[in-house]
């Protein structure tokens, strides 16, 4: 939805809050700027590629905000005029941070199915973000801004994508593509042309043709996983708990690949990710697995659990993030329960 656009609600709740900066009424403005809580962490975790990082800058933004209330006077949207500093804060701290990235950003594939992962916790990993927070905040919003967030701008694989393009590019691409702002709009908040906006987003765009995997380019509004992707993560989660390495080979494309962060660590292919799995559910498996199933970046994903031979409990030992085209799996990112705090789950079962 375009910034531009007006409503009867957006004029109500413009004269709400400049009554509330005129009373300086602390409270109610708030509450007006808690309204879009959700709406702004998810515009910060696609520019920042991490769930804690755009929590602070939402905190951050409501304090910038309550701070600069004076300077709003209605003459944009409100929601407008919190995604302007939003996105100022996030292009801020990304001055003083590296880009997010998983293992094929950092390492080549490797054939050795006994490769022991070697953790990187000091690496930025891009983290999963739990479908819960891209909902919107009530059920039932009505809001303009309350729309269900597109799988094709959520996903890891577009997340990964953008964290190649250079901060103003990446909120160039996010503003025009995502939000719907108008090139003048975005060169007003970045403070240049438009003309240099619109040669940004061709230059973003052109790199996202060489990061995005295909089909990945048409980003329209999409539902979340389907009955056809539920039933191939049932299947999924069944074969892993039998430890039945041919039915899990069996569910992947030819390509597909697997990821494990923090290590920087990946496989490419179908027949290197049979090695894995038969190593893994071979003579000198860990134990017993029990998968639970969950919802990450609008993709089908299944908590892991293990409960190593001669124990009693099952321990949470990762969150296996799932990308499915045509029935079939094509890439599994298993991230290290340290990157999945925001899913609050329970660490034993």
């Amino acid at each position: 939805m375009g910034s531009g656009v007006e409503t009867t609600t957006g004029r109500a709740e413009e004269a709400a809050v400049i009554a509330a900066v005129r009373a300086g009424d602390r409270a109610a403005f708030a509450a007006l700027a808690e309204r879009y809580r959700r709406q702004l962490f998810v515009h910060c975790y696609r520019m920042l590629g991490s769930v804690q990082d755009a929590e602070d800058l939402v905190q951050e933004t409501f304090l910038r905000a309550w701070r600069a209330r004076a300077g709003f006077q209605g003459r944009s949207l409100f929601r407008t005029w919190l995604y302007r500093i939003a996105t100022n804060a996030s292009l801020n701290a990304l001055e003083r941070r590296q880009r997010r990235v998983l293992p094929p950003d950092v390492a080549p594939a490797t054939a050795d199915p006994q490769a022991a992962p070697t953790w990187r916790p000091e690496l930025p990993w891009l983290q999963p973000a739990p479908d819960r927070l891209l909902e919107p905040a009530a059920p039932g919003d009505t809001q303009p801004d309350a729309v269900v967030v597109a799988r094709e701008t959520i996903e890891l694989a577009f997340l990964a994508a953008i964290q190649h393009l250079p901060p103003r590019q990446r909120a160039v691409l996010l503003l025009r593509t995502v939000l719907g702002w108008s090139a003048k709009e975005v060169a007003e908040l970045l403070e240049t042309s438009v003309p240099s906006v619109n040669s940004a987003l061709q230059r973003a765009r052109a790199t996202l043709r060489t990061r995005l995997p295909a089909r990945r380019l048409d980003w329209t509004s999409a539902p979340r996983p389907t009955e056809e992707e539920q039933a191939v993560l049932r299947r999924f989660m069944e074969a892993f708990e039998r430890q039945d390495a041919a039915a899990m080979t069996a569910m992947l494309r030819e390509d597909a690949r697997q990821a494990m962060p923090p290590a920087p660590l990946w496989f490419d292919g179908r027949e290197a990710l049979r090695a894995v799995f038969e190593h893994l559910f071979g003579p000198g498996s860990p134990g017993t697995f029990r998968m639970v199933a969950t919802a990450a970046n609008r993709q089908p994903a299944a908590a892991c659990y293990l409960r190593p031979h001669g124990q009693a409990e099952f321990r949470l030992i990762g969150l296996n993030v799932l990308r499915i085209e045509g029935g079939q799996i094509v890439e599994i990112v298993s991230f290290s329960p340290e990157l999945v705090a925001a899913f609050d789950l329970p660490p034993t079962r």
